[in-house]
């Protein structure tokens, strides 16, 4: 526990309350955020523990069950009150600076003469629970089941992911909901005061004997609970666990609060309840954008087809190169088989002729791993293997939804400097990129033409507020040659033709909405060029940020958002297939400063089934008092790069 909270400042506030035997039956407990707004009210009544949840003077939820032991009595000895406030640095992200301000409360208690403690902590915008156990050799026997329950207040509705390449789900009434029916985390809810909570764990990376949790749903509750743990790096008990007298650390459950459902996307919370970072070095790790071949195979231009092949593959890197792209990723097909200790690729593709060019030309290079076909090369050896290779990262394909292989192949990772993108249904692992920040992006989600399947306007909405609550998702946002796809001229085309509906403005301001520490740009170099001048978009976009807004938003209906680098800002708004105005106010500039905007944006005629390519872009000047009306087509989306004009630019203070 001592390295999970090193380098953080306590300020002791005060005992609370001290439990004796001779205590009344019922004793309460409280922690207030630090702006006074949320209220965490914990009771312990006839030696069971339950909290519940206000905000802004009214409940959020009302009483839930939390428990780490509970088929036995718990004795609460002591609690306090600390202060907790510190600023620190990730190495990338949507913030520059994280401001990690709360008040936490904990409390000791025993069950049995087993010792172990709670960790409660309220933040502004919610609060999250923690037990710890210290090792206590001897004391043994104690059936272990981390149970939270949340109790929102009638007529509450969620949604929830959907595992592998579906969308999400939702929305339902949670007073109609099948009992015992499940929900993926994060799971959003909606009260009936128009509120958002969401719902999470997060630092699942520290609770290294705990597997990933779901929500068990009935009528008026949800519930999450686990009951498994590991007895051994790949071995999982799953029933009837006890406590066998060695140190336990839970995952956080973490509750957000919102007004807006998008106030849930850019919270801080999550990532400051995940342990620090763990490597002494981090230079090496360079979010980026980054070309993949996999949408463009059996694309023509020219005369040429793309395939797996070194000349496709240089044609790749010499666009990258052009336009200041860092990354080239090749997909599943540059594997055609293994033996023992080697990849084979295709005969026409020269993977070192490859490796040797990207270098010259400053690309660095990722390479896909399928670990159903080449498991030959084992996981001791797949990440030398590819860093000797001369790879920079790795996409790691059907590496089961576990957290122990999760946790243990990203330090393998960083122990050969390597990026890793975990995709086909990977471990949500939220917070993960705090600790090993070479955990630049994942697959948590349905993306674009996943399965041969496109995803409508609307079900990206809602994984936008959804999936990405779990951290840096990898959607493969960004396809410009829409007609082509949907006419089925690429090999891997939508199942269904003329399905995958979007408009390229909003397939523009879908990559900055959708956030990765890799920005991956699926569509053909040619596409890219043929409109250059919504390209300039993604190519000046870094994919790092020092700040990042959510403006605008509504489930599965729009949503805005702002981001900052430097002094300039890209915004981003997309909409469902009932098109709209967005009213966008740019409040969030410099003051007495006027800015050059490019707007990216549907045109008069733009329609996300009927005229999917068009789109204009123009120019104009803003200053912080403007609102911008950001007119989309059904469908659609619009885009602004804000950046000081020249004369303009802000001199500091």
């Amino acid at each position: 526990m001592r390295q999970l909270i090193k380098n953080i400042q306590y300020t002791l506030l005060g005992v609370l309350m001290l439990c004796t035997a001779a205590q009344a039956a019922e004793t309460k407990y409280r922690v207030q955020s630090p702006d006074g707004r949320i209220q965490l009210s914990l009771t312990d009544h006839e030696s069971q523990l339950s909290y519940s949840l206000s905000w802004k003077g009214r409940t959020v939820l009302r009483d839930s069950e939390i428990s780490l032991f509970p088929e036995s009595s718990l004795s609460i000895d002591a609690s306090e009150i600390e202060a907790m406030d510190q600023i620190w640095k990730p190495i990338w992200g949507q913030h520059s600076l994280m401001k990690d301000h709360c008040r936490q409360l904990r409390l000791k208690m025993h069950a049995g003469d087993l010792q172990y403690e709670l960790l409660c902590r309220a933040y502004n915008d919610g609060v999250a629970f923690r037990f710890v156990v210290p090792e206590q050799a001897g004391k043994n026997g104690a059936d272990i089941e981390y149970i939270t329950e949340y109790n929102p207040l009638p007529k509450a509705e969620y949604w929830a992911p959907r595992t592998g390449a579906h969308e999400a789900a939702g929305p339902f009434m949670l007073d109609q909901a099948k009992a015992g029916s499940r929900a993926v985390m994060p799971t959003v809810i909606e009260t009936d005061d128009d509120r958002f909570i969401g719902i999470l764990e997060s630092d699942l990376y520290s609770a290294e004997r705990f597997e990933a949790s779901s929500l068990l749903v009935d009528p008026s509750t949800m519930r999450a609970s686990s009951s498994e743990l590991y007895t051994g790096s790949k071995k999982i008990a799953k029933h009837e666990i006890k406590y066998a007298g060695e140190e336990v650390i839970t995952p956080w459950r973490v509750i957000l609060v919102g007004e807006q459902v998008g106030d849930l996307v850019v919270s801080q919370m999550p990532l400051n309840l995940a342990a620090p970072c763990e490597l002494d070095d981090t230079s090496w790790i360079k979010p980026g954008k980054c070309l993949w071949d996999w949408r463009v195979l059996g694309y023509e231009a020219d005369g040429f087809t793309y395939g797996v092949n070194t000349e496709s593959y240089k044609r790749f890197i010499d666009f990258a190169a052009k336009y200041d792209i860092e990354y080239f990723l090749a997909d599943a097909k540059w594997i055609t088989k293994a033996t023992p200790g080697k990849i084979i690729p295709p005969a026409d593709l020269d993977i070192d002729a490859v490796m040797a060019y990207a270098a010259e030309k400053g690309v660095d290079v990722q390479l896909y791993y399928d670990r159903r076909k080449a498991k030959i090369l084992n996981d001791d050896r797949v990440f030398p293997y590819y860093r000797g290779l001369g790879a920079t990262g790795i996409k790691y394909g059907f590496m089961k939804n576990k957290a122990y292989f999760t946790r243990d192949a990203t330090r393998r990772a960083a122990a050969n400097q390597l990026l890793v993108n975990y995709h086909d249904d990977p471990c949500a692992m939220t917070g993960i990129e705090r600790t090993l920040p070479n955990a630049i992006t994942r697959e948590y989600c349905h993306a674009q033409q996943d399965c041969k399947r496109a995803f409508s306007p609307s079900s990206f909405l809602k994984m936008a507020f959804l999936n990405a609550l779990s951290g840096p998702l990898d959607q493969a946002n960004g396809i410009f040659g829409l007609n082509g796809v949907n006419r089925g001229n690429r090999k891997y085309a939508p199942e269904e033709l003329e399905s995958f509906n979007s408009t390229v403005a909003s397939e523009a301001a879908r990559v900055l909405v959708s956030f990765g520490g890799l920005t991956f740009l699926p569509d053909a170099p040619e596409e890219y060029e043929k409109k250059a001048d919504l390209f300039e978009f993604l190519q000046k976009m870094p994919a790092t940020w020092d700040d990042s807004l959510i403006i605008n938003s509504s489930m599965a209906e729009y949503i805005t958002t702002a981001r900052r680098s430097g002094d300039e800002w890209f915004v981003g708004s997309v909409i469902d297939e009932n098109g709209g105005t967005l009213e966008i106010p740019l409040d969030f500039l410099e003051k007495e400063v006027t800015y050059t905007v490019t707007y990216y944006e549907d045109a008069p005629d733009t329609h996300f089934v009927t005229n999917r390519e068009s789109y204009q872009v123009r120019m104009g000047e803003v200053t912080r008092s403007d609102t911008v009306a950001a007119k989309m087509a059904p469908g659609g989306g619009h885009c602004m790069w804000i950046r000081p004009a020249p004369a303009c630019k802000p001199t500091g203070e």
